[in-house]
């Protein structure tokens, strides 16, 4: 579009929304703005400004202010103006579709829309915005709270269902910015009825401008950040600063997705100074997906004894098995298929697409929601499974195709190092301090949050370590439940007294010679404590009886799965 005639001027003050003093070729004048928004950070005393001459000759404000300069850069603020420019687009074939009728100011429900447009076999609903609050290049809206633009969001999705084709198009009144973000902090329910537009199927545009002292036009499509726009921003930093700190890991020197999946799954729940020498061990025992496939119980258990979590090991087996017999050996490197397979959740499956495949997926476990819940001060309960879907759906967008890998593992590595849970994160060092909300606002120590923790329910359970010379007994656990199918040292419920056991070991057929108490222990399980009373018990030589194995001490450290939760007891032998 083009203006007529329009001359320079300079901003002096502004008595209400639709007035404003400016000076023109040295003498004050009262013109009209044509933009009755807020603008105070645009129409600043000492602003140059455009002015163009209305039509209407008549009219007591001989002059429209249409553009002001923010610095170099020139901001058109004519409120009539991305309407028209939207029609011309249009028009051009903007939208990419042969429209044979446009109309403008079109009401559907109860609200009136810019336009209504027909292709062939279209009907097309359209809202047109003009954007003019700019912050660090990028752009905003609205300037001010606007219930009327929330009710046409609503009706557009509404209209959407009812099978009209409907657009949001923000017109960017300006060149050069970064991207487009609803403004959150002045109208969090426009922001929120965005998303929700979105997620109904309305499209949501935002182009900017180019803009001279008489035309204004549609440039090009600039991105739509709807949440969390800062995530956008942390890519390079992140990225930069995990290649030149990373921790040295074994499993960071490889790029197998073996030995990758591998890692990922000991160190769920597991210290990662701990997973060392596990890794190292079974490694050199399976090194390969069939070497793992074809382990028996007893030897997969005993390469996992002391990591604790055992159905882990039990589902790498059975994945192992999937792989091999369905995938040829070849681990696969699709997503979805890597996310089937059994004990792969979405943060493994986001790990092993990213580390080994170089695919942009996120990796999101306890360490990056903290990281996130604190740059962008998240409201919800990080141990909530909708908030870590939530998250997952924040990052995936924002990861640098071509460093998925460095990014995924240096949220991780920021979570586990600089950002931790458990001592004042340092955030002095973080390179995402200048992104970072809470740190920003001093809400550090408020994020994450974290609903009530569920108290664990105490168990007293009673341990035998039964003696025949110089054999121990050890028994088999059932094939469900907790610690299912592991070996361990008799037990029972409860907290028996000597002559309780006494008359329980006589039950089971054996001849008790002397009982010794031993001290008792604690083991603390996820939900569950154990409070256990231990007893040494020598019995008359056996055989095997009642499901017990007669052992030796080495026989079972060579062959035999004893969860950690014994070993004190273990110890005791």
């Amino acid at each position: 579009m083009k203006y007529q005639e329009t001359v320079p001027g300079v901003f002096k003050e502004r008595p209400n929304r639709f007035i404003a003093k400016v000076e023109i070729e040295g003498r004050e004048e009262t013109v009209h703005v044509k933009n009755t928004g807020r603008c105070k950070e645009l129409l600043v005393p000492g602003a140059k400004v455009i002015l163009d001459i209305p039509e209407n000759k008549n009219r007591k404000t001989k002059w429209d202010l249409i553009a002001v300069y923010k610095g170099q850069r020139l901001i058109n603020m004519d409120a009539n103006a991305p309407n028209m420019v939207v029609k011309e687009w249009l028009v051009a074939g903007g939208l990419g579709k042969e429209l044979n009728r446009i109309h403008p100011e079109y009401t559907y429900g109860k609200s009136r829309f810019d336009f209504y447009a027909e292709g062939a076999n279209e009907k097309i609903l359209i809202e047109v915005k003009g954007v003019t609050l700019e912050e660090d290049n990028r752009t905003l809206f609205p300037d001010a709270p606007s219930e009327r633009a929330v009710k046409h969001v609503r009706e557009l999705i509404e209209a959407h269902k009812a099978g009209y084709e409907t657009y949001i198009i923000f017109v960017i009144q300006m060149e050069g910015v970064r991207y487009f973000t609803p403004n959150k902090k002045m109208h969090p329910e426009f922001a929120k009825a965005l998303v929700e537009a979105v997620a109904a199927g309305v499209n949501i545009r935002a182009y900017d401008c180019q803009v001279t002292a008489d035309t204004l036009a549609i440039n090009q499509e600039v991105p739509v950040r709807l949440e969390a726009p800062k995530l956008y921003e942390i890519g390079k930093p992140v990225v930069t600063w995990y290649r030149e700190n990373s921790r040295d890991l074994p499993w960071r020197r490889t790029k197998e997705p073996y030995r990758i999946w591998l890692s990922e799954i000991m160190l769920q729940q597991t210290r990662v100074e701990a997973v060392k020498e596990y890794y190292r061990r079974f490694l050199a025992a399976l090194p390969h997906i069939h070497d793992l496939a074809q382990a028996t119980d007893e030897e997969l258990l005993k390469l996992w004894e002391g990591l604790g979590y055992y159905n882990r090991a039990r589902n790498l087996r059975k994945a192992a098995q999937v792989i091999d017999s369905q995938y040829e050996g070849q681990f696969p490197a699709d997503y979805d298929q890597i996310r089937e397979l059994p004990g792969i959740g979405s943060y493994t499956a986001g790990a092993i697409s990213a580390i080994a495949f170089d695919k942009a997926y996120p990796a999101v476990d306890g360490n990056v929601l903290r990281v996130v819940a604190r740059l962008i001060c998240l409201e919800g309960d990080i141990k909530k499974a909708s908030t870590k879907t939530y998250v997952e759906r924040l990052l995936k967008p924002v990861i640098p195709e071509e460093a998925a890998s460095d990014f995924n593992q240096g949220l991780i590595e920021l979570g586990a190092t600089i950002c931790g849970p458990n001592k004042e994160p340092q955030c002095q060092i973080c390179p995402l301090a200048t992104y970072c909300e809470a740190y920003q606002t001093g809400a550090v120590a408020v994020y994450p949050k974290v609903g009530k923790k569920k108290e664990r329910r105490l168990e007293k359970r009673t341990v035998f370590l039964i003696r025949d010379s110089e054999r121990v007994a050890i028994t088999k656990r059932e094939e469900k439940g907790l610690l299912a199918g592991m070996y361990e040292f008799p037990s029972v419920d409860g907290k028996l007294t000597r002559k309780d056991v006494l008359h329980y070991l006589e039950g089971q057929g054996l001849e008790v010679l002397k009982i010794k108490k031993l001290p008792e222990a604690k083991h603390i399980f996820s939900h569950v404590e154990w409070e256990m009373t231990g007893y040494e018990v020598k019995v008359a030589p056996v055989s095997r009886k009642n499901d017990y194995l007669f052992l030796t001490k080495k026989e079972i450290q060579d062959n035999y799965p004893l969860p950690s939760a014994f070993a004190f007891y273990r110890d005791k032998i």
